[in-house]
């Protein structure tokens, strides 16, 4: 029996697949980067490559360029699912139903966004000696330390829902390349939201895209 895909549209994919691509490449050279120089919570003794550090830069900058753009899609583009007006009362009321594990999945689907917003600044606001020189106990090396497990938790309670809500289906449609006509980039402006849906939603992309062009700003007033 053929599997029917719920259709994702094509900038969601596109985006998505690159902040997800960035994101578990950040956290396997972050942990790499634990492993050789911390170890404090265990090790695994991976064998070092030379420069991980720099690795995990580049790629953490990538994926700070790339996300001011993906959550400006999902406020303006893709808001639906992301917490709305009446999720938290949701969350509350309807214990159990299918509408409680939607609005858990748009609050997790938020979370993430804050936590790679947490993660950015804190990792813009490391230098690079710390680690080598052992001095391991940094607020900022301690914060980016945080934000990341955050982002764990998160990734993986994303998952965990998207699994409980549409099953293997939901969790591949966002890598079907199938492409409808009506979903061609001339169309996607038609689309767009210039004001967030509720007032939630405005404070919490407030938070993220302040939270975002902090950790470009900030280092710049910050010597090394």
């Amino acid at each position: 029996m053929s599997k029917i895909y719920p259709y994702q549209p094509i900038l969601l994919r596109i985006l998505h697949g690159a902040i997800a691509l960035l994101t578990f490449a950040a956290l396997i050279t972050g942990f790499m980067v634990y492993d050789r120089f911390d170890k404090r919570l265990g090790t695994l003794n991976l064998p070092e490559i030379p420069d991980v550090m720099g690795i995990h830069g580049t790629i953490s900058l990538t994926f700070l360029i790339i996300l001011p753009i993906f959550a400006l899609y999902c406020f303006h583009l893709g808001d639906r699912r992301l917490v709305q007006a009446k999720t938290l009362g949701s969350l509350t009321v309807e214990v159990g139903k299918p509408v409680w594990w939607i609005s858990l999945q748009r609050l997790v689907n938020t979370c993430i966004l804050l936590a790679a917003t947490l993660a950015v600044i804190t990792g813009r606001m490391m230098q690079e000696k710390w680690l080598p020189n052992q001095d391991l106990t940094q607020v900022w090396y301690s914060g980016h330390l945080f934000a990341w497990a955050l982002m764990i938790v998160s990734v993986a309670m994303h998952l965990l829902m998207n699994a409980k809500i549409g099953g293997l289906p939901l969790l591949l449609s966002i890598y079907h390349w199938k492409v409808r006509a009506e979903d061609m980039p001339q169309n996607w402006l038609e689309r767009l939201k210039i004001k967030p849906s509720s007032l939630i939603l405005l404070v919490f992309e407030a938070l993220v895209l302040t939270g975002i062009a902090i950790a470009f700003i900030l280092p710049l007033f910050v010597s090394s």
